[in-house]
Parts: structure tokens; sequence; C-alpha cells
């Protein structure tokens, strides 16, 4: 899990074809400076496993499914990406809850700079826009966001605009992206939790919720039910073996 700040912006050394995926070497010394083998790093907002690393960068496997999903097919050597490591039990937790389980891909559709900040508008998937809420918490390239403003539900191309502090600017690649640039794109997970449980049935989901009266009905159908269960021809039990007389000392064979 990881928080969507920013520890470091690495850099790609090299891309190379594994399979039907992609085998990555990143520099990134800060986020290797005590990574072990299989430890989870998050680049550009993609959680990544270290199969190999030194001193300078370390080496992850990237499947088909993830170079489907997000900005990772278009690396080449000298792409730079925002880079965070998991986050440790006890640490805080400065921005949001992230996977690095990227949702999809939008496109910047314009940048509008300002004297202390810059407004960045993206489209979005048609799927994804109900998942993005204005004031609410968004991963763009890994990076923790407050939304500030949101298209309404009956815009036909969905969007949302953040607005980045010069610190975000100067610490993440958010500075460096333009029009027409990609970027990868992760919702609240709560909010995914929602939509999934919304999509199933209502007469499903009402059975969690039954009203007062067929509870008390259910629980004197159960309680009716588990007295004649103890009415059968049970042997009481025989609790004169627990009795001090007859329990050995410890280490007695009995």
């Amino acid at each position: 899990m990881f928080t969507g700040i920013i520890e470091e912006i690495g850099e790609i050394a090299q891309v190379g074809p594994y399979g039907d995926g992609v085998r990555l070497s990143i520099r990134a010394p800060k986020a290797v400076s005590d990574a072990s083998h299989g430890d989870s790093i998050a680049i550009s907002g993609v959680c990544l496993t270290v199969v190999d690393h030194n001193e300078y960068g370390f080496t992850a496997d990237v499947m088909r499914q993830t170079l489907d999903m997000s900005t990772i097919g278009s690396f080449a050597p000298g792409t730079r990406v925002n880079v965070e490591r998991a986050m440790t039990a006890g640490a805080r937790l400065g921005g949001h809850i992230v996977q690095g389980h990227i949702d999809g891909t939008g496109q910047v559709l314009n940048v509008t700079p300002g004297e202390q900040w810059s407004v960045i508008r993206i489209g979005i998937p048609a799927s994804l826009a109900p998942l993005v809420v204005d004031k609410g918490s968004i991963a763009v390239d890994g990076t923790s966001l407050t939304v500030s403003a949101v298209s309404a539900a009956g815009e036909p191309t969905g969007w949302f605009e953040v607005s980045l502090i010069p610190e975000t600017l100067q610490a993440t690649t958010l500075g460096e992206r333009r029009p027409g640039d990609r970027v990868n794109l992760e919702t609240d997970i709560l909010a995914r939790h929602v939509e999934r449980l919304l999509a199933f049935d209502k007469p499903a989901a009402t059975q969690l919720h039954a009203p007062i009266g067929e509870l008390d009905e259910n629980r004197e159908g159960a309680h009716a039910s588990s007295s004649a269960f103890a009415t059968t021809d049970t042997p009481p039990a025989d609790y004169s073996i627990l009795s001090s007389a007859d329990t050995a000392e410890p280490g007695a064979a009995r």
C-alpha cells in the first residue's frame, strides 16, 4: 500500500521484452536505499515488485495486463517517473490510501498556469467518471491529489481538475505534463467498493437488512428449534470426572 506522496523522480534506464510483457530497469537510488528482493515500489502509480537491485536502482517485470491498463507501454530509456516505496506500518498517511492498482489512463486536456499554482484538466473514461468527486482524492501518476472540479453527470465527455502547488510541480513529473499527455489514474478505493456493492441485485442485498419484526420472528423460530433439539434423549453430562478427588497429579498416568 502507498500514500501517494512521491519520494523521488526516477528515470527509466532500460526496457526489454520479457515474455508477453517487459522488464524495466529504473534508476531510483532513494527507493533502493533499504530495498530487498520482493519489495513493492510504485512507478508513476503502478505497483511493481523488485526482482533485482543495486545501489542505483532496481529491475521489475511488467505483465501484459499492466501494459494495457497504464502508460508503462510508452516508457523508454530516459522517461522520468514518480517513485514511492510501500508505506511502513506506523508511518503517517500523508496522502490517501493508494494501492498501486491502476484503473486506467486519462488524457491531459489543458494546463492553466497561475501565479502560485497550476490547474490541470484531465479527461477520463466514462466508466471512471462516477468514481471521481469534487474535493475527493485521486492518484494521478501515483501522486495523491484533491479533485478541485469535476464535469457534470450529463456531460458527454467526463473530466476533472486538480490544482497543483509549486512543491508538487517540482517534486513530481506532473509539472512536465502537457495537453495530449496520458497519465495513470487510480480512483479512491472506497468509491470502487461502493460501486461494486451497488452492482448487485437489490433483493439479495436487502436480505442483509431485514425489518426488525422479521428478525424477531427469526429469533423466536431459532429459539423454538433449539429448545426442541434440547429435549431429545441426550444423556446428561458427567462432570464428576473433573472433581478434585478424581484429578490426577501432573504427569501421572491415567
